[in-house]
């Protein structure tokens, strides 16, 4: 991964996106037995303003991305810049160690982590957002509106504060 941070020079405020995808058509003979095929699972760190992929790690045979994710965090310089991630990556070790490496972060939080999106959902209800923006999409041959709101005061509660960096918060 050096040769991409030799061609790649991140900019403060610059989204890191990672994600897990599946390949597609590429498995593997599994340690199940020679007729059993195991499927290839990978998290990758996608520098968007530069288009470029920086970083990519296997997820191991047994197990998901939340192993994956650290492993790959400790392999990327990410000063500086917003690292994504989707509902899986809401860990608190994988917040502190973006925190760690003077990055910051946006964690999807789903309802499977119940207090924590109990806490959040709360929080909008009693409170105005600070910042909201609309995007109105006509592809697919549909109408999607997206409504995404931000706030900076955190009224939450144990949950949220046993996360214990986070600075702000959003809905969509």
């Amino acid at each position: 991964m050096a040769w991409v941070s030799s061609i790649a020079k991140l900019t403060a405020g610059e989204v890191v996106a990672i994600d897990g995808k599946t390949l597609r058509g590429a498995s593997e003979p599994s340690k199940k037995g020679p007729d059993k095929k195991a499927i290839v699972h990978m998290v990758s760190a996608w520098a968007n303003s530069n288009c470029l992929v920086l970083g990519q790690r296997r997820v191991d045979e047994k197990s998901n991305e939340i192993t994956a994710i650290p492993k790959l965090l400790d392999a990327l310089e990410l000063s500086g810049t917003v690292v994504t991630i989707d509902a899986m990556g809401c860990q608190r070790t994988i917040a502190e160690k973006i925190v760690a490496k003077k990055a910051d972060y946006i964690l999807a939080v789903k309802e499977n982590q119940g207090n924590l999106f109990a806490e959040i959902k709360d929080s909008f209800q009693m409170l105005a957002a600070d910042a909201v923006a609309v995007e109105i999409d006509y592809g697919h041959g549909r109408i999607e509106q997206r409504r995404c709101s931000g706030d900076r005061r955190l009224e939450l509660g144990r949950e949220g504060r046993r996360m214990g960096i986070v600075t702000g918060f959003g809905a969509c």
